[in-house]
């Protein structure tokens, strides 16, 4: 680096050899960007050596190969769990006591879904990597996230319940996906207004009883009157 006496060397030759004020003007201008490039070098060269020492003395640990492999590994799971699910959501939990977190979980358990908390770096690179890139746009603050291998509107019918029944003041739906299709907060939500599998069978059980009994009924008096009439 050059020393500030020869700086202010090269600045009065330079400011000596000009004639009109204007190429004085450029002459100073010229030279403080020049100044301002050996103060930024400067700088730069600070904070390599101040991240230098820190590392050395291991307040600050760079990430290790094993640890890379680790991440690696773990967005390759998720990968392989993303591409085998049939729904999952995305939900901020950061609100909600020990107490309530263990009783959603065991809901989704028994449902059959997956939840767990993960970090929004290695769900970025999970979702691009499963073709669901539509929705990492709100992977900030807390994430946490459920898969369901079998069950299309479990993961959105729970956690939108428990959503609605927090008021949506502590806990938060944040997106979702079907297959290939992504939804939204708003299509969460819709999402998890759509009755679960069994009780739409049971609805549909119970729609048909009365034409069933009904034509059971009209049945047995033709039966009965043949009867009569032998």
């Amino acid at each position: 680096p050059i020393k500030s006496s020869a700086a202010s060397d090269v600045y009065k030759r330079q400011a000596g050899s000009c004639g009109s004020p204007a190429e004085e003007r450029n002459s100073k201008v010229i030279m403080t960007l020049y100044l301002f490039c050996l103060a930024t070098k400067g700088i730069f060269l600070l904070l390599v050596y101040g991240l230098r020492k820190l590392v050395q003395r291991g307040e600050i640990e760079m990430p290790s190969e094993k640890t890379l492999s680790a991440k690696k590994e773990r967005v390759a799971q998720l990968v392989e769990m993303l591409k085998n699910s049939a729904a999952g959501v995305l939900v901020d939990y950061k609100g909600i006591t020990v107490e309530e977190d263990t009783k959603l979980r065991k809901e989704l358990r028994e449902a059959g879904v997956s939840y767990f908390v993960e970090k929004n770096t290695i769900l970025r690179f999970a979702l691009k990597e499963a073709g669901l890139d539509g929705i990492t746009n709100v992977l900030e603050g807390t994430t946490a996230i459920a898969i369901s291998n079998d069950d299309q509107t479990a993961p959105a019918r729970i956690l939108g319940k428990f959503a609605e029944d927090c008021k949506d003041e502590k806990f938060f739906l944040k997106a979702g996906y079907i297959g290939e299709d992504v939804y939204d907060e708003a299509g969460v939500k819709a999402l998890s207004k759509i009755p679960s599998r069994e009780t739409l069978l049971a609805q549909l059980v119970g729609s048909l009883q009365g034409p069933i009994q009904k034509l059971a009924a009209t049945l047995q008096a033709v039966v009965d009157k043949d009867n009569e009439a032998a």
